[in-house]
């Protein structure tokens, strides 16, 4: 019987991460889609800039470092590891907002409640990118995220 249950809990454990799947890769599509949008604008401006013989402009060279040195560029992480001392302002705006809203609230809060919160909306797929967002921020060290999947801001991050 404990060759039983050992198996139950091993494939119960292989379901739970068999369901994990389908939440990562949304957010990984979407860091991707963003990497790739911002490449689509600095080639087009410098295509643009050739087209005008200002290809070695250095209004645009300036703009290219800003852009390929933003976090999420070639391979920076868009969601940077938390160290002490560090401030929201680190975050890109969408992460800020969402640590804005679990630091606003009075106790734990799950992903619907602060997709709702930001104006998303509750439906299962407006929900899937606030929640994508609120664990990397738990991986990563801004929020903590209890067991029962809901997530509290860290201490030094309360409003």
């Amino acid at each position: 019987m404990a060759e039983a249950l050992t198996w139950v809990m091993q494939r119960r454990m292989v379901l739970v991460e068999h369901a994990e799947q389908p939440r990562k890769e949304p957010a990984e599509t979407e860091a991707e889609v963003a990497r790739l949008e911002v490449a689509e604008v600095v080639i087009g401006q410098f295509i643009e800039a050739e087209r005008f013989g200002e290809a070695d402009d250095p209004v645009m060279d300036a703009e290219l470092e800003r852009v390929t040195a933003a976090p999420g560029a070639g391979g920076m992480l868009l969601v940077p590891l938390r160290e002490d001392g560090m401030g929201t302002d680190h975050l890109p705006a969408d992460y800020r907002a969402v640590v804005e809203v679990v630091a606003r609230a009075a106790e734990t809060v799950k992903a619907g409640q602060v997709s709702e919160s930001l104006g998303k909306g509750t439906l299962p797929g407006q929900v899937e990118s606030v929640r994508a967002k609120l664990k990397r921020l738990a991986e990563r060290g801004w929020l903590h995220r209890t067991p029962a999947g809901r997530y509290v801001p860290l201490p030094s991050l309360r409003t």
